[in-house]
């Protein structure tokens, strides 16, 4: 379907990247993008993603909007507190961009729930805040063949990687075989984050998306980008395939 009158003057400034076009607008219209989690992460990356047009994003979370998540998760407004992020999503993202269809699933992502809730999907989007949940989103889209982009920040600092270990490169286990250490990761309540650093990886991570999806550019699969906000230092590491993982062996 071509693209209306409306979407053209909408999109106007990505369809003159020679690098996405009509084309590649039209792929993003047609795309289909889960998103975990609807706070610091997902709130930039979704606003971000329905800007862009993707046509259909689900959004997945469980969790509720409270006073703290403020600070951070911009797409909440103070008079959510206290309703479904889902909820708060669909409002403002359909705000936004009317055109774009949200999709709500308020669950958390369950052994027995996680294909379900995937499948179907062009590419993932992970900004959830449980190591557990990482690990599942990672072996779902394995098995599925879906494209994951996975973000984490901490304090001052954040990293994003893409990953697709069905193409020789590796998966998120491959990075994070084991649980971290609590006293190592401690939890954003207890050692605190930036609040704007949210926004500079969930925009990264919604930038990797739209390059993976209009096929432009170079995407992060075997790399992790790391972001040092207190000291404004970037750095990007190579991560190979680890021999023996599990979950690049079932892919």
């Amino acid at each position: 379907m071509p693209l209306a009158d409306d979407d053209l003057e909408r999109y106007a400034r990505h369809i003159v990247l020679r690098e996405i076009g009509g084309p590649g607008q039209q792929a993003l219209v047609s795309a289909r993008v889960a998103v975990v989690g609807a706070g610091g992460l997902g709130s930039p990356a979704l606003l971000y993603l329905a800007a862009a047009g993707v046509g259909t994003i689900t959004v997945i979370d469980d969790d509720r909007v409270s006073l703290s998540n403020l600070q951070r998760q911009v797409l909440h407004r103070d008079r959510d507190v206290g309703r479904p992020k889902t909820d708060s999503a669909v409002e403002t993202l359909g705000a936004l961009n009317p055109s774009v269809k949200v999709v709500p699933r308020d669950l958390r992502l369950l052994p027995h729930t996680a294909t379900e809730a995937l499948a179907g999907h062009d590419l993932v989007l992970d900004g959830c805040d449980s190591f557990e949940t990482r690990r599942l989103v990672n072996r779902t889209c394995a098995a599925l063949r879906i494209p994951l982009i996975s973000g984490a920040i901490g304090r001052w600092e954040g990293q994003v990687s893409v990953f697709r270990p069905w193409l020789g490169g590796p998966c998120y286990a491959c990075l994070f075989p084991e649980a971290p250490d609590p006293d190592l990761v401690p939890a954003c309540s207890e050692a605190g984050v930036l609040g704007a650093l949210a926004g500079m990886i969930g925009s990264l991570m919604a930038s990797e998306a739209v390059k993976l999806i209009v096929g432009a550019g170079e995407p992060l699969d075997g790399r992790l980008l790391l972001w040092d906000a207190l000291d404004a230092q970037a750095r990007t590491i190579g991560v190979k395939k680890r021999p023996g993982c599990p979950v690049c062996a079932a892919a």
